[in-house]
C-alpha cells in the first residue's frame, strides 16, 4: 500500500510543478508587457529631450546661470555641458562624441570641424568676445605690473594653457613672442589643461602669473589684474558656436544657439566679463 501511495503521489506533484510554472511565466509575461506599456522606449526619449553643449571651460559661470533661464521656457528639453579646452572637445567631436552644440574660445578648432564638413550649414556664428589678462595672486609683492617683469628673477612659475589644445595658452604665447619675451621666459612656464587650471594655480600661488581672460579673472577675489594684453599681440579672441551634423537633437540645437545671441543670455555673459560679440571670425 505504502508503495502504491508514492507512484501516485509522485505524477500528481509533477502536475503541480508544471501548473506553477506556466503560472509564473504567464505573469512575468504579462508583467514585462505592462512595464514596456507604461514606458515605451525610455532611452529614446530621453536622447529625443536632451542637447549635450560642449564648451570652453571659461563659460562655464556664465552657461550655468542660462540653463535653467532658459528651461523655464523650454521645459522639455535638459541641456547637459561638457566644459574643457577647446582644443581636447574638437578632438572628443572629431572621434564620435554625440554633441550637439559646439563653443570654442578660439576660431581654430571650430575651423577645423567646418572643413571637415561636421557642422551643419548656417549655424556658425560668434557668441562673444574676451580679452587676454596678466593676473597675480592677490596678496602678491612681488612688484609685476607689466609684462616685462616676468623676466625677472623673482618671477619663479608662470600659468599659460597648454597652447596646442587651449586656445588661452595660444593667445598667451602669441603676446609673449610679439613682446620678445617668450624665450627668456619659457623655462617658467607651467602648462596647463585648460583656462580655469591656469586661473586655479595663481588663487593657490602656485603660480606667480598667469595669463587667463578677463571673465575668468572676474570671478576671483583671490587674483588681481596686472595688465590687459595689447589686442595687436595676439589674435581676436573670439568663441565661435555651431551644431553639430551628428546631432539627433538639430531643431533643439538650433533653438539653444539662437537664445545663446538673444539679449536675455547676452546680458549674462557681459555680467561675467565676456564683450558684445562682434562679427570678427564670423563664417
Amino acid at each position: 500500500m505504502k508503495k502504491l501511495w508514492s507512484i501516485g503521489f509522485l505524477p500528481m506533484k509533477r502536475r503541480q510543478i508544471v501548473r506553477l510554472l506556466a503560472t509564473s511565466f504567464v505573469g512575468g509575461l504579462l508583467l514585462t508587457l505592462g512595464l514596456r506599456l507604461m514606458n515605451p522606449f525610455p532611452v529614446v526619449a530621453q536622447s529625443n529631450n536632451t542637447i549635450l553643449v560642449s564648451a570652453a571651460a571659461s563659460l562655464k559661470d556664465a552657461l550655468t546661470e542660462i540653463k535653467p533661464i532658459y528651461q523655464q521656457s523650454k521645459s522639455n528639453i535638459n541641456i547637459n555641458y561638457n566644459f574643457g579646452a577647446s582644443g581636447a572637445l574638437q578632438q572628443q567631436i572629431e572621434q564620435g562624441a554625440p554633441v550637439d552644440v559646439f563653443i570654442s574660445a578660439g576660431k581654430k578648432q571650430m575651423d577645423a570641424l567646418e572643413q571637415k564638413g561636421l557642422l551643419v550649414p548656417g549655424t556658425r556664428t560668434n557668441l562673444a568676445n574676451n580679452r587676454l589678462v596678466l593676473i597675480v595672486p592677490s596678496n602678491s609683492n612681488l612688484g609685476i605690473s607689466n609684462f616685462s617683469n616676468l623676466t625677472d628673477s623673482k618671477v619663479k612659475r608662470i600659468a599659460i594653457g597648454e597652447p596646442r589644445s587651449v586656445p588661452a595658452g595660444q593667445y598667451a604665447e602669441q603676446v609673449l613672442t610679439k613682446l620678445n619675451i617668450y624665450e627668456q621666459v619659457k623655462p617658467k612656464l607651467v602648462l596647463a589643461n585648460n583656462v580655469r587650471q591656469v586661473l586655479a594655480s595663481v588663487e593657490s600661488g602656485n603660480a606667480d602669473a598667469g595669463l587667463v581672460y578677463a571673465s575668468d579673472a572676474k570671478i576671483s577675489n583671490k587674483v588681481k589684474v596686472a595688465v590687459v594684453a595689447d589686442e595687436k599681440y595676439h589674435s581676436p579672441i573670439v568663441y565661435p558656436m555651431a551644431v553639430l551634423k551628428s546631432s539627433k537633437n538639430v531643431d533643439a540645437a538650433k533653438a539653444f544657439v539662437q537664445f545663446l545671441s538673444a539679449d536675455q543670455a547676452q546680458n549674462i555673459l557681459q555680467k561675467y566679463g565676456f564683450l558684445a560679440k562682434t562679427s570678427v571670425g564670423r563664417r
